[in-house]
Order: structure tokens, then sequence, then C-alpha cells
């Protein structure tokens, strides 16, 4: 690959800087000509995060805005349409502000943030005090958006009457400038939101935003269509009260349903421009499986990642890139409240590759995310988590797990909230280890299970038998760990391979060895001899007899979903024949 190759966009959402400074940019612009033949006055695009929202909205701000660069979008989709070009590309004056900062832990710095927010994009248009077509009290109006707090540098301060009229007043000046309409670009609405219902003061912020977008969408006869961004579509009676103009835009409608996000014909022609075309199938499995109205979704942040990584390293696994971008609060809570009956069996079908058909409310408020369960499922899904594989009514939808990605996730919290009430209960630990060093077969079975019923089982039909038996591994791991005195290995070297789980209890001179098969035709006793007969056949002890172990017990057990069988064998050195315990 040459010198001239683009950068990758890691984390690069303006869409000037792309096209300027010579980085890799999938063509959306027919975003633009969409927007602009299917009318709406005010848009909404509710979509996940690091999808592109960011990107399309710093796009559409560079088309319409006076004075913009119209070499940005030469050889792009966009400029094809030369009619549309000539009518709309730099004719507008644009607000484009994006409330994705504004995360006070309090009311009264949000409000402050906000103020900073609309201060520093009324900046941008200081010519308005220059203006022959505004008068000395429009001048003055001006300046009540754009002046900074005495006490405070670089913060600005104004009355609440002010900034809630801002974005309204800012579209008037402007169009009393330039004689046109104003476009407003309102990026990550849903953002304080979210904030605020955190840290307490919700209403304050519902109460602020409902009267700055009442002011600008609804009551602006200076706007000329605005596009607003964000996670979720928050009920109308929560800011968008009365606002009848609005049009919403969620992951469900076929309308805009590939222009955030990848197409598989995009990551093709990605893969290939930066000669890693046979990570292919790896980028599929992990970062496909959205559904956007009737389109599959790659997320492209995963993409973009992972094709970085594997520039400088072609043999790189794929990561949880998406999912560390956030506390992924709401899958911990999903399952906490699923902790038992029938939602815990849909955890385990979706987590199996199935679909789970259930009622999507797609408009809610912060207030009611998390009052039931099934208002989490529509979180859930409106926030990437799940994914459509289709409807089975209007308002109902099968969902599923997207990708690996995802699913990853899922098992992680999960093994995470196993490993934490494991440790709340010190009894059962010490039941369980007590029969696990005395060799005693049927207690360790009997307590094992007890366990499994407890947490989310793997089902059979979405990952491969190994990956089945490193969730067990992982279960046994996790009890394990809470004893402190025991030595615990895993997958340690030893004679001709690596044991699952090695453990060495020093002043008791005891060692056990433990291997776990899935029984995936159900036939537990089978899978319990193959694992005794690899521990044999493997030399698996070596290592304990090395480290000082007079007596070994050898351990195979075998699971299928919530049941497990256990058979143990007692070694003892100068003693290689054993004692079975089954």
């Amino acid at each position: 690959m040459d010198a001239m190759t683009m950068k990758l966009p890691v984390g690069v959402d303006n869409f000037e800087k792309i096209r300027k400074e010579g980085f890799y940019y999938i063509d959306k612009t027919k975003l633009i000509i969409d927007l602009l033949r299917n009318w709406g006055e005010v848009n909404l695009f509710t979509r996940p995060r690091r999808f592109g929202k960011s990107l399309n909205m710093s796009m559409l701000k560079a088309f319409f805005e006076i004075g913009g660069c119209g070499e940005l979008f030469d050889g792009l989709r966009i400029s094809k349409e030369s009619d549309l070009c000539e009518a709309y590309m730099g004719k507008f004056p644009v607000i484009s502000v994006s409330l994705k900062a504004v995360e006070g832990d309090d009311f009264s710095s949000a409000y402050s943030m906000m103020c900073s927010l609309i201060g520093y994009e009324a900046l941008r248009f200081q010519f308005l005090l220059e203006s022959e077509k505004l008068t000395n009290k429009e001048k003055e109006m001006y300046e009540q958006l754009a002046t900074v707090d005495k006490e405070h540098k670089g913060v600005f301060s104004m009355p609440e009457a002010v900034l809630t009229g801002s974005l309204g007043t800012l579209c008037m000046l402007l169009y009393k400038h330039y004689g046109r309409k104003a476009i407003i670009l309102i990026d990550e609405y849903d953002v304080p939101l979210a904030k605020a219902n955190e840290k307490g003061y919700y209403d304050q912020m519902v109460t602020l935003l409902r009267k700055m977008f009442g002011q600008a969408l609804k009551t602006n006869e200076y706007l000329y269509f605005s596009v607003l961004t964000g996670c979720l579509r928050i009920a109308k009676e929560s800011i968008f009260t009365g606002l009848n103009n609005l049009k919403v835009l969620t992951v469900s409608d076929v309308r805009f349903d590939e222009y955030f996000g990848f197409t598989d014909g995009e990551v093709r022609e990605l893969l290939a421009y930066y000669g890693v075309s046979e990570a292919y199938d790896m980028i599929k499995e992990w970062y496909d499986g959205y559904r956007f109205g009737n389109m599959d979704i790659y997320c492209p942040w995963d993409v973009i990642c992972y094709c970085d990584e594997l520039r400088a390293d072609k043999t790189a696994r794929p990561r949880n890139y998406w999912a560390n971008t956030s506390g992924n609060d709401v899958v911990r809570r999903f399952i906490e409240m699923a902790d038992a009956g029938s939602a815990r069996q849909e955890i385990e079908r979706l987590i199996a590759g199935e679909a789970v058909s259930k009622v999507i409310h797609q408009e809610l408020t912060y207030k009611e995310l998390y009052d039931s369960i099934e208002n989490i499922w529509s979180v859930l899904f409106s926030t990437g988590y799940l994914t459509q594989q289709g409807k089975a009514d209007d308002d109902v939808f099968c969902l599923v797990i997207p990708n690996m990605e995802i699913r990853k996730l899922f098992t992680g919290q999960i093994m995470q909230l196993f490993r934490e009430k494991t440790g709340k209960d010190g009894q059962a630990v010490d039941r369980f280890c007590n029969a696990l060093k005395s060799g005693d077969a049927d207690g360790v079975e009997k307590q094992f299970t007890e366990y499994l019923r407890k947490t989310v089982s793997i089902r059979d039909t979405f990952v491969r038998k190994s990956t089945k038996e490193n969730f067990y591994h992982g279960i046994l791991l996790g009890i394990l760990g809470f004893k402190a005195s025991w030595s615990v290995m895993s997958n340690r070297e030893s004679g001709e391979g690596y044991s699952d789980i090695q453990v060495e209890i020093e002043d008791e001179e005891t060692g056990m060895i433990i291997e776990v098969k899935y029984a995936h035709d159900m036939n537990l006793e089978e899978e319990c001899r193959k694992a005794l007969e690899q521990i044999e056949t493997s030399g698996y002890a070596q290592t304990l007899w090395e480290d000082g172990m007079r007596t070994i017990w050898e351990y195979g057990i075998a699971c299928y979903k919530k049941r497990c069988r256990v058979m143990a064998i007692k070694r003892e050195r100068g003693n290689s024949n054993g004692q079975s315990k089954n």
C-alpha cells in the first residue's frame, strides 16, 4: 500500500476534516437528497451511539451553510444532483449544536454548560454586530447570547428567558441579515436528559429543553427546517409538546435506513482498499447483524477500529470496541431484573441465537426506562443491544442479539453478576470446595447444579461446543476464585497439553485437575469418561506431582444446559491406578 493511502477516520466525526485531510469516507451524501425530497420540517433520527450520527450532522452543516466549501462534495453522490446543489448548497444560515457535553452533576452546572454551548455557537456569527440590516435593539439581543460571565472566564451566562429563546433568536437575527430562513441541527439531543435522570434533576432539564425546543422548532417563523439526532425517542409529552411538525425516523423505519452505519457492500470496499479482505467473515460475525428498516447494517465504529488494528497486525483478534465506549448499565439492569422466571429463559434464548417476540414502546420518558423489564426491552432495542429480525405485529418485534460482540457483552455481564452473588454466599462456596478437595463427586455435582440453576445458561444453537465449555469453565473459576489460600490455574501447560483447571492446596499437599466437557448429545456420563481419559492420556497430573502434591483428584465434569454430571478418580503418590468415585 503506497504512501497516498487514505487514513482511517478513527474517532473523526468532522466532515470537513475528513474530506480535506485525506481520510477514508464512505459516501452518505444521498441523505441530503432524501431529506430534501421527502420533506420534514423537523426531523428526528434515533440511532445507537457510534453509528455516524455526528458525522452526518457535520456533513449537513458543510453542505447547506453559507460560506461553505463546495469542493468538499466533489465526486460524492450529491454532486450528481446539479439542480439540488444549485438551489441548496451554501445557501442557508446554519445553527449547529451538539448537546453531548451537557452533563452536569446538578442542574446549575448543566444550565451553565448549556449557556456556554449556545454562547460559543453565537460567536460564530459575530458579524451580526456589524450588520446594517439589524437594529441596535436586535444587536443587543445578539450580545445577550454571547455575554461571558465576568467572574468565570470563558463561561457564558444568560437569564433563563434568553437561553430558552436563544435558538429562535439566532434564527431571527440570521434571517434579518441574510434574508434566508435558518437550518437548525441539534446532535445528541437526549444526552442532557439521560444525565439529568441519572443525577436527579430530570424535571428541571425537561422544562428547559421543552421551552428551548418549543421556541426554536414549533413557533419559529424563521426556521427552514431542522434535524435532531439521539439514541432514544422521547415521548412527545416530555419535551416535544405540541410539536405537530415532527417527523421521527427510528431504527425500525425503512426511510433513511442505509445512512447510519455501514452496509455490507461498503464494508467489503473498505476492507479491499486496505488489503484486509480476508477478515471479512470475522468482521461480519462480530460487527454485522443490525437491522435498520429493511437494511442489514454493520457498526461503523467497530469496523473502522478493527480494520485499523488489522493494518498493523493481520493476526489481530476482534475486540469489543463499541461495547467498551459505554458503561452498558442497561444490560446489567436487564439481567438483574430478569433473575428468575420467563425473563431469564428469554435471555438464554437470546444468547443461544434465537429470537424473542416483544412489544416495543418507542416513546418513553427517561423516568420510565427502568420502571419495568418490559420497558427495558424497548431500551435495549433502541440503543443497539438488540435488533429486529422482523415484525410480528405493528408494535411486536422479533428481537435478537445482533452479533458476537454484543453476545460477549451479555455473557460478560452475566459472569460478573454471578461472581458478585457467589461472593456473598461464603457457605455455599465452602460446601462446594470442601466436596471438591475430598473427592465427593456427588457433593460437587449437587452444588455445581445448584449454581447452574441460579444463573443464565448457554443454549445449543449459537456457539461452538468449545465455547459452551468455556462458559462452564468460567463458572468454576468464578467459584474457586474465592478460595484465597488455593492456587487456581486455568489452561495450565502440563504433560502433553493444557488442562482446563488445576488447583493446588499446598499445606494439605492435595491437587485437583478438572476437565470440562459439553454433552451436546446429552450423554453426560460418556463425556465425563472422555474427560477423565483425556486427563490420564495427556499426563496433566505431571506438574502437580512435580510441585509436591501427594494426593490428586481428577475430575471429569460434563454439562448440558443446567444439568451436570461429575466423576472423580483419586491418585496418590506411588499408586498410579487410582480410585474411581462416580
